[in-house]
């Protein structure tokens, strides 16, 4: 992998990730930009205790362009985007419109492929490797920010998901706190430790989800299941079988097998409906891609509980519950956080070994 540093024409940071070592990368931004001015703040709630980020500058956001004036294409003559240079592998670039920044943290768009028309399940073992590099290196470097304490790599697909662009892309999130999600997992973890003596509920979690029918598939350094208590239609959580706190602690077997688990998940994923994207009426599945990681802050406040106690996971799953009909988080779930689960995680972990790749 190369990589290689640059600067838009408004000072944003654009990295380009690269799988041959002689790549070049010297385009330079030519639009008339100006330096890009946020207003972004985070605020906690006395009540419920989580932040919520102020973002108005967002509301001028690029919403639903035409596919010739997509800022994620490459440049192209008179046709400037946020990429310079003509093709690309994998780029990174700050967001123009963060819901972080400064203080707050910090925002970053990850352009899977520079092709517009792909989606990530499109992508080779090797192009996906590459993607897989980059959160890497990205979630190393944002660690290292004084305002950054959690780093969330994810990826939203679809326009039922709320897209707004339809380039192949993901972001991710710097966040000046640990995340209410993470914090809720981590007092579980301590819970678990001190009830048991030591035990890591991660660790019991995948161990039992093995050895029952969730399962959906099992390789030598993965295993990915529906959990016992989905929140989501087809949810699926995809663990490697060796516990680390964060991307950088997989190991090599982990990160070579990983490209062909996750891109056979996503694969599966667009046949659930029978929507492949190709000779069918239903579009290919929407999802969320979900990478949890552990805080590199302090975890002072979870008794017992340290950074190596933490188990990296991806979390996958849809908001369509059926063909043509999706899951709207309505009274139960938005106002009392509670979930109501249509398909039973056991049918759906059996739908999606049915569309295994043959």
């Amino acid at each position: 992998m190369k990589k290689t540093s640059t600067r838009l024409a408004d000072g944003r940071e654009l990295i380009y990730y690269d799988v041959r070592d002689d790549a070049v990368r010297d385009a330079v931004d030519r639009r008339p930009l100006d330096r890009t001015v946020t207003a972004s703040q985070v605020r906690r709630d006395p009540l419920l205790g989580d932040a919520v980020a102020i973002a108005s500058h967002r509301q001028g956001r690029t919403y639903h362009p035409p596919a010739d004036e997509c800022p994620l294409c490459p440049s192209e003559g008179d046709r400037l985007s946020e990429i310079p240079d003509s093709s690309y592998d994998v780029a990174v670039f700050e967001n123009r419109f963060p819901s972080l920044a400064g203080d707050s943290g910090r925002c970053e768009v990850v352009c899977f492929t520079s092709d517009h028309d792909a989606s990530f399940a499109d992508l080779t073992e090797e192009q996906a490797g590459l993607v897989l590099d980059a959160w890497t290196d990205r979630t190393a470097e944002l660690s290292h920010l004084p305002s950054v304490e959690q780093v969330f790599c994810f990826e939203n697909r679809g326009a039922e998901i709320g897209v707004t662009l339809g380039h192949p892309h993901g972001q991710i999130y710097a966040y000046p706190f640990t995340t209410p999600r993470t914090a809720l997992m981590l007092r579980s973890l301590a819970a678990h430790k001190e009830a048991t003596g030591g035990e890591n509920l991660f660790d019991a979690v995948v161990e039992r989800e093995l050895a029952g029918e969730r399962v959906v598939l099992a390789t030598e350094h993965w295993v990915a299941f529906v959990p016992y208590a989905a929140h989501w239609p087809y949810e699926v959580h995809l663990y490697p079988r060796r516990r680390v706190p964060d991307l950088l602690g997989l190991d090599e077997g982990a990160r070579t097998e990983f490209p062909q688990v996750y891109l056979e998940l996503l694969r599966r994923f667009d046949r659930i409906f029978d929507g492949t994207g190709a000779g069918t009426d239903e579009p290919r599945t929407p999802y969320i891609a979900a990478w949890h990681q552990a805080p590199f802050g302090t975890l002072a406040e979870f008794d017992g509980v340290v950074r190596e106690d933490f188990a990296l996971h991806l979390e996958l799953f849809t908001v369509r519950r059926t063909s043509g009909k999706l899951k709207f988080l309505a009274g139960s779930e938005s106002g009392m956080s509670v979930f109501i689960n249509d398909v039973p995680p056991e049918t759906a972990a059996q739908r999606l070994r049915e569309v295994a790749s043959s």
